[in-house]
């Protein structure tokens, strides 16, 4: 695992677009998955900037869904395809022809579970997931205690997440309590595993991801078992950190040509 601390939210989304940036030169037609949120949109505004300014071509990149509310309408400004369809595909660009995602509105909504898994392999697998991190450990929707070796199906979203959520939404009873999400196991088959945290309340799940064991206590702990897991992060995220100064001296010595 791989650690960079930068200055700020903007630094980070700038480093990690670079970084798709240069997976699009390599790879048109690349795999990337995305996160919602408030926190991985620097890293979208930043691509599109790339876009827009014609450095990156991202007209074959392909999109995954990393999760989905369950229950919500089909078009519901708030479920995560049209969230994604407005943050993500619409400033870069690109059309729905160009995105994966779970059907949360579906009758057999394990059905959905299992056809979404299979959509990711059958497409050639996540070329690089972005991933946010929850207060409490938390990746996509996988909530402290879940399985490290599961698969994408439905959970139960924590009262804590419900409300880190509720800003979303008029109020935490418009939050759902049901989520489809890529289990850990989904997730960590993808290729390059990039989580973005900002701000003081991420410091304590931070610390526990990078420097405590590899438990179900804090799903994020998984990514240590990934071959190519990076986590950015900001001061104040990395503020818990025991071996923050080691980790500014290995990025700063680390060699141009390795990229992120």
């Amino acid at each position: 695992m791989e650690v960079v601390i930068v200055q700020d939210a903007t630094a980070g989304g700038e480093l990690i677009a670079d970084t798709i940036a240069a997976l699009l030169h390599r790879k048109r037609d690349a795999l990337l998955g995305v996160a919602t949120g408030s926190t991985p949109l620097p890293i979208y505004r930043a691509l599109s900037a790339l876009v827009g300014s014609g450095a990156v071509d991202a007209s074959g990149a392909r999109i995954a869904q990393l999760d989905e509310y369950v229950g919500l309408p089909q078009g519901h400004p708030e479920s995560y395809r049209s969230v994604v369809l407005r943050e993500v595909l619409a400033p870069l660009g690109l059309s729905e022809e160009s995105f994966l995602g779970p059907d949360g509105s579906a009758e057999d909504i394990l059905a959905a579970c299992e056809a979404y898994d299979r959509a990711l392999a059958e497409a050639g697998g996540v070329d690089l997931q972005l991933l946010g991190i929850g207060t409490d450990g938390h990746i996509g929707f996988n909530e402290p205690c879940s399985s490290l070796a599961s698969r994408t199906r439905i959970k139960t979203l924590t009262r804590q997440t419900r409300e880190d959520n509720a800003r979303f939404f008029d109020s935490i009873d418009d939050v759902p309590h049901h989520v489809i999400t890529q289990g850990i196991g989904t997730i960590l088959e993808a290729r390059h595993l990039i989580l973005l945290a900002t701000g003081e309340g991420k410091a304590e799940a931070v610390a526990q991801t990078v420097e405590g064991p590899v438990a179900a206590l804090v799903p994020a702990s998984a990514l240590q078992l990934h071959p190519h897991a990076t986590v950015v992060v900001d001061e104040a995220a990395a503020s818990k950190l025991k071996l923050a100064e080691y980790f500014r001296d290995t990025y700063a010595a680390k060699p141009d040509w390795q990229g992120l």
